[in-house]
């Protein structure tokens, strides 16, 4: 199985601030009110999956959840997914890991079966070009759907889905969060002068925070895997802070649109040039064609429309040849 995980993503979720700036921005408020995200612990590893015959890199953090006088310690189990297409799969791959991670915890004697297993969130962080469509419940992959009494022992596992391209630029814009910054960026990558939008706004995100020093070398490391990746066409090397760069980065980023527009004028001239030929080809062809055998049939002239430059070519060559043979052996 392909690996789905960016480097970047994977380096951003190893720091508390963006896990808790994941689920204050994106997972349902009344979720992120119970947590307490002074307690984040981080306990991301490797594990082996033996069903998908993958050695999975999780990125697992744990935090204590207050609720009705209670106070208990919550995974949150994160699977970062990059891929263009929906996985249908990913209920099964999602309780497989989850099973797995209990498995885990058991193993290295963080819990007992007789302790009892700590709850868990499964959050999938998706960012494909496709909306996500697949099943977000292993109990709806069951069909037909069983009668009641066999119900109660189905599996049941559900997954908390973030679909990065469901959300507006206006949904995003009012969650103040450097997250939702990347997220926008991301959204934007397609679009140059969004895209520089978006970039403005997130630096203007890192300023407005109290860490902005660390979280400019992340992001800033996070945009420039994010640049190489869209294979843009820009010196990345001299860009070292978002902060500081940013006029650099801008200009940069604007000469990238302009090679782009100009690339793309080249490739429409090339393409209004074939086209021009191949319609005078077509034309020249079909006077041929009239002056030697008359009208043309319709199943003939819809060939004509449909032929490639090179059949085109070759029937020219062909009649003209043809022609000339004639004139050849005619006795004068």
């Amino acid at each position: 199985m392909s690996n789905h995980h960016d480097t970047g993503y994977k380096e951003l979720f190893s720091h508390p601030e963006f896990v808790q700036q994941l689920i204050e921005g994106f997972a349902p408020p009344e979720i992120a009110a119970l947590m307490d995200f002074s307690t984040l612990k981080n306990h991301s590893g490797n594990y082996i999956t033996p069903l998908f015959e993958e050695k999975f890199e999780d990125v697992v953090w744990s935090l204590e959840v207050h609720w009705q006088g209670i106070t208990q310690r919550l995974f949150l189990y994160l699977l970062i997914e990059f891929q263009s297409t929906v996985d249908p799969t990913m209920p099964l791959r999602m309780l497989h890991y989850v099973a797995c991670f209990y498995q885990h915890l058991i193993k290295t004697k963080v819990t007992t079966p007789a302790q009892g297993l700590p709850p868990i969130l499964p959050i999938v962080l998706y960012n494909g070009l496709d909306r996500w469509s697949a099943a977000e419940d292993i109990s709806e992959q069951i069909r037909p759907e069983p009668p009641q009494f066999l119900r109660a022992y189905q599996p049941h596992l559900r997954y908390y889905l973030i679909d990065e391209g469901r959300y507006t630029s206006e949904q995003l814009s009012a969650i103040d969060s450097p997250l939702s910054g990347i997220i926008q960026v991301e959204i934007a990558s397609g679009d140059r002068a969004s895209l520089q939008a978006a970039v403005d706004r997130l630096v203007r995100l890192i300023q407005a925070d109290p860490n902005k020093a660390r979280l400019d070398r992340l992001i800033t490391r996070w945009l420039k895997r994010h640049l190489q990746r869209l294979g843009a066409q820009i010196d990345l090397t001299q860009i070292n802070s978002l902060v500081e760069d940013k006029a650099m980065l801008a200009e940069n980023l604007q000469h990238w649109a302009e090679r782009e527009r100009e690339e793309g004028h080249k490739e429409g001239q090339k393409v209004g040039q074939k086209v021009g030929r191949k319609a005078g080809v077509e034309g020249t062809l079909r006077k041929l064609i009239t002056l030697k055998f008359g009208d043309i049939p319709e199943s003939a002239s819809k060939r004509l429309e449909q032929a490639t430059d090179e059949q085109l070519d070759t029937w020219v060559e062909l009649i003209l040849t043809a022609n000339a043979l004639e004139d050849l052996f005619t006795t004068r």
